[in-house]
């Protein structure tokens, strides 16, 4: 992400818990994505019901920087002191406030506290632009908690640098109309399970909007103990993927025994032949399985091209030499007991639901966002294309269901 002014540090050697009770902050811009989170809670909230698991959170590692009036167990609803007092340590700003811990490389369980004297509006982004908490409203006087694990590398976007490497360490940024944050929690993950993304463009974490890869939305629905890591980059097809170290190599060099691994190409393969693009997608699987992984093929997500109300053979991924990709990857799904997201068929069946007016708002506008682009995706197309995805996951009963909100 791009470097921001004049921000606070902490040491990685303070893997830390920071609780301060935060000061009402200026207005500023919401995060718009849709999805459903429920504030961790303790038996002692008014509702004396839990409304989620509480995590464990081990104080082994972790050095107390501020304490004000505790978490009560992680609990949420508790007031908030009178006198509003400094930001967690390693936090600053005010319309968006920015956070920047001094970690290495890995997944990190994450625990916030938002919410302050004041009542407000707060989103949550991770890295390069991830998505991990849609703007969430809390009273005055309350603060509600959240978990999370994120994955933390270096580049922390597209894995070849395309937009930038951003920074060194975890950056975490609160958004929305009187963001606040009260606390943050930052420890090594323990095991957890990793879903690993190997795509294009569309999947990617982009750097800045209002580009948006599917990739960096799903992460908001992934529970504590899971994590996502975005291995998607722009202008990839499944050739270049494979024979570029920085990608597939690079995956495959962290991927451990059950971690999922999603596959999806097709884009950018304009000219692969049909039995290249077969090859190089078992190349991708047996390597995948060769490290213990699961590997799940994704069919690519339609572009926006219409002739009357139906969407062209090109909008569908019949490439340039006539190769059927999403046809190509179901039979190489079939033929090596793979798992298959029909992606191309449910976008297809959303974008041509919504027919060739409105379905705009689902990719890059010039109106909206001073382009004009059918094939890459808005943060709320980018949104509805992982929701697709997840549903998937969900019905096939793959290794990251168990672990989504």
């Amino acid at each position: 992400m791009p470097r921001t002014p004049a921000r606070a540090r902490i040491s990685r050697r303070t893997l830390l818990e920071a609780t301060a009770t935060a000061r009402p902050p200026a207005a500023g811009a919401a995060g718009a994505a849709a999805a459903t989170f429920t504030a961790l809670k303790t038996p002692d909230t008014p509702s004396g019901r839990r409304a989620g698991r509480t995590p464990r959170l081990a104080t082994a590692g972790l050095l107390t920087l501020a304490t004000t009036a505790a978490l009560a167990g992680a609990g949420t609803a508790q007031r908030a002191a009178a006198t509003p007092q400094a930001l967690p340590a390693g936090c600053s700003g005010t319309s968006a406030i920015t956070c920047h811990y001094d970690v290495a490389p890995g997944n990190y369980d994450v625990t916030v506290s938002i919410g302050g004297a004041a009542a407000g509006q707060t989103g949550m982004w991770a890295e390069s632009r991830r998505l991990m908490l849609p703007a969430t409203s809390t009273a005055a006087g309350a603060v509600a908690t959240y978990a999370f694990t994120i994955n933390v590398r270096r580049p922390e976007g597209q894995p070849t640098g395309q937009g930038g490497t951003g920074n060194p360490g975890l950056d975490l940024r609160f958004t929305g109309s009187g963001a606040q944050v009260s606390a943050v929690s930052v420890k090594p993950a323990a095991q957890p399970l990793v879903a690993y993304l190997a795509g294009d463009s569309t999947v990617c974490d982009q750097p800045a909007a209002p580009y948006t890869g599917w990739g960096q939305m799903i992460t908001s629905s992934v529970r504590p103990g899971a994590t996502i890591a975005n291995y998607g980059d722009s202008g990839e097809s499944s050739g270049s993927f494979v024979s570029n170290s920085a990608l597939l190599p690079a995956l495959l060099a962290k991927v451990k025994a059950n971690d999922p691994v999603f596959i999806q190409f097709g884009h950018n393969d304009k000219q692969t032949s049909a039995s290249a693009y077969r090859n190089n997608l078992t190349t991708m699987i047996s390597r995948v399985r060769g490290k213990g992984g699961v590997p799940v093929l994704v069919t690519p997500p339609v572009r926006r091209l219409f002739d009357g109300n139906r969407l062209t053979s090109t909008a569908l991924h019949v490439n340039g030499v006539g190769v059927d990709l999403p046809a190509e990857m179901r039979a190489v799904g079939a033929a090596q007991r793979v798992p298959v997201i029909d992606l191309t068929a449910r976008s297809k069946g959303l974008v041509e639901s919504l027919g060739p007016s409105a379905s705009a708002q689902l990719f890059l506008r010039s109106s909206v966002d001073g382009v004009t682009d059918n094939t890459h995706f808005s943060q709320y197309g980018a949104t509805r294309m992982g929701g697709l995805l997840l549903q998937a996951v969900r019905e096939q009963n793959l290794p990251l269901a168990a672990h989504l909100r």
